[in-house]
């Protein structure tokens, strides 16, 4: 994947009635800001070009230094980047047509996405309502009189609510048969981000720890609990996760298949368990289940162990936190400050939370992407477009079935077996052949708990259904206005949304250069990621499967060892260190698609003479092309978010995907007329593809 997605809302929720038709209409009325639309994009910004900085000292500083000083981080964001920029303009024409929708919709489609929509921005209405959503579900955990029936409860909420507890359980591609979907059960049941919040003794982590138990509290509070009950609970809480926590595999873990697989029986997994009732879970979740793979065996022994050790009120305290965090921010007001004063002000540093409008539409596209997807593409993604981009994808895989063949490290057994890799790819542009069938969800205009519910217990349904028929090839994970691309190594396929082709991306008025730089080296990411540490270890089929010589993969992993230490030593913020294990992949498939976009570049400028030797605004066409890749990731990003990101994502912060790679090719040395030895052009550097 290219950039972390952004969250979506958090599901599970419960349908309420007795609405007035005076309410509903107030929902336009006061839910239509006053917005400007942002600013068209442009792929190449030389007044974003600090030319004080020297770019064989500090390369990103050089690209991206006078864009950071005049792009300030926004109240509302934690970070603000280039991805960011785009992101909202994308996000700005969506609102326009949810906004239409909601007041003038004009087909089936549009009645669904509108009124989800609407009903988001009702506002008042939320705030009249308060807690009421929740008072089913607290019903329900409150009727609980033994451990025994969680397992049942847990089920008949995720059935019918689209809440679940403790674990995450749905479906996936068998990793030693692609074309088989099983039933997965992965381990979960964690409010903060990572498992090494709970166990880390720095003063930060125990700070965090601090002010979420406090944050807990809060939120029994605004539930109607007495602040001696709130604290009660809020301790069970951080004791039952804090548990869970120690029983999960870490990130780094969790990146090898081979750690993640263990096909068992029920009979197997109700062994590790004894303590909680399989069948009672899968009969109230309407999915018989005779085998499974659970990915972590050490964690559901762990939620047995504390399902045993924990009193029933404090796993009941635990549930109804759970239900009402998942809920939270479709509540009343006091529920959504309170979940923001946290989550956003403590974990992340953002100051204001988003505008309502914002929130909705990111929302909207959450539930429903591929529904107001489709009138986004019709409005913003051109055919040619998509024939365009059909045009480099096919460059970047002819340039990097040339590096393949070239490397001096891999034996030709190897490479055999890489191109036969390279030429089974999918690709898919743009959006998706046939649109996801939206009619089974219910969507109601006066209902925006409800909503969140039903669109949880659909999203939860269509997974599961999956279990036991054909794989789809060409299902999407992202909706098509998603600033971002990704590879799919169960499926081998690589997928690049409308929403990233467009400028600062892909722009087809510009020049090459700088094209190639930025979506170019994204389709050369996608593409290496079908052969970083992870993509690796699957066939051109999608199985966990060895096609490597034991000497090859040896030097494979020589040469990523040297790319993790290299990361290790970044510092986003002073004392953290980046995770080299964690961000591997994506630092590799940035490794091999800069050098491979280069290679695309050069075939394409050799088709015209005196395109190589041409200069424009000043820069070579070399120049251009490290530009156009180090500018799509001039960014801020406050400290708190820096941190957490740091341990939870696998994708390096945007100064150390440029200078960390331009530091590992020579090409941009010689570009830039660098001495060896600077800081940008070093005497060893790392390369795997």
């Amino acid at each position: 994947m290219f950039k972390p997605l952004a969250a979506a809302l958090a599901a599970g929720a419960f349908a309420v009635s007795g609405i007035s038709a005076q309410q509903i209409q107030l929902v336009n009325a006061d839910a239509a800001p006053t917005i400007t639309a942002p600013k068209a994009g442009i792929s190449m910004d030389l007044s974003a070009i600090d030319k004080t900085v020297n770019p064989c000292d500090d390369f990103y500083a050089y690209a991206c230094g006078n864009w950071k000083k005049n792009n300030p981080i926004p109240a509302d964001k934690t970070r603000y980047g280039r991805f960011d920029e785009l992101g909202e303009r994308n996000r700005y024409t969506l609102y326009t047509l949810l906004e239409q929708a909601a007041n003038n919709p004009k087909t089936p489609l549009q009645v669904k996405y509108g009124n989800y929509y609407a009903a988001c921005m009702n506002q008042p209405l939320a705030d009249q309502l308060g807690a009421k959503p929740l008072q089913p579900g607290l019903a329900r955990i409150a009727a609980v009189t033994d451990k025994k029936q969680i397992a049942k409860l847990n089920g008949e909420m995720e059935s019918a609510d689209g809440v679940g507890f403790f674990y995450g359980f749905g479906s996936g591609q068998d990793q030693q048969d692609s074309t088989k979907v099983i039933p997965q059960l992965g381990q979960g049941g964690l409010a903060l981000p990572d498992r090494d919040y709970y166990l880390k003794d720095e003063a930060r982590s125990k700070d965090i720890r601090g002010k979420y138990v406090d944050h807990v509290q809060k939120m029994f509070v605004l539930l109607g609990d007495t602040p001696e009950q709130a604290k009660t609970e809020a301790d069970a809480v951080m004791k039952i996760e804090t548990a869970l926590a120690e029983g999960q595999m870490p990130r780094v873990e969790m990146r090898d298949p081979a750690k993640r697989y263990h096909l068992m029986t029920l009979t197997q997994l109700q062994q590790l368990t004894p303590d909680f009732q399989w069948n009672d879970y899968f009969a109230a979740l309407h999915r018989p289940v005779t085998s499974l793979n659970v990915s972590s065996p050490k964690f559901v022994q762990a939620l047995n162990a504390e399902i045993d050790a924990a009193s029933l009120d404090e796993l009941k305290s635990y549930m109804r936190w759970h239900l009402l965090n998942a809920g939270a921010n479709a509540l009343s007001q006091p529920f959504i400050d309170e979940n923001f004063a946290f989550n956003g002000k403590v974990l992340t540093g953002q100051q204001v939370l988003a505008p309502l409008w914002r929130r909705c539409t990111m929302q909207t596209d959450a539930a429903l992407g591929e529904a107001v997807g489709q009138d986004w593409v019709n409005a913003n993604f051109p055919p040619a477009a998509k024939q365009n981009m059909s045009v480099l994808v096919a460059d970047l895989e002819k340039a990097l079935g040339q590096d393949i063949q070239g490397l001096d490290w891999m034996s030709d057994a190897t490479k055999a077996q890489a191109q036969v890799k390279l030429a089974a790819f999918r690709n898919k542009i743009g959006y998706p052949e046939t649109w996801r069938d939206y009619s089974k969800l219910d969507v109601k205009r006066d209902d925006r708990f409800g909503n969140a519910r039903r669109t949880a217990v659909f999203s939860q349904n269509r997974t599961l259904d999956k279990i036991g028929k054909p794989v789809d090839e060409k299902e999407w994970s992202m909706s098509p206005p998603t600033v971002n691309a990704y590879y799919n190594p169960g499926m081998n396929d690589i997928n690049f949304p409308a929403g990233i082709l467009q400028p600062p991306f892909y722009d087809f008025k510009i020049d090459p250069a700088v094209n190639f730089g930025a979506i170019g080296v994204v389709i050369g990411h996608e593409m290496t990621h079908g052969f970083d540490d992870q993509g690796s270890k699957y066939d051109a089929q999608g199985n966990v499967k060895s096609w490597w010589t034991a000497e090859d993969r040896a030097k494979f992993e020589q040469r990523t060892d040297c790319e993790a230490k290299e990361f290790d030593a970044f510092e986003p913020v002073p004392g953290v260190h980046l995770n080299g294990k964690l961000t591997l992949g994506e630092n590799t498939a940035d490794n091999g698609g800069l050098h491979v976009a280069y290679a695309a570049l050069h075939t394409e400028l050799a088709k015209t003479p005196g395109a190589e030797s041409r200069k424009i605004d000043g820069y070579t066409q070399d120049q251009r092309y490290f530009l156009g890749y180090a500018q799509v990731w001039c960014e801020n990003t406050r400290p708190e978010a820096a941190e957490v990101a740091a341990k939870t994502d696998p994708h390096s912060p945007g100064r150390f995907r440029v200078n960390g790679e331009v530091q590992n090719f020579d090409k941009f040395g010689e570009a830039w007329g660098c001495k060896k030895g600077d800081p940008m052009f070093p005497v060893n550097s790392c390369r795997v593809w």
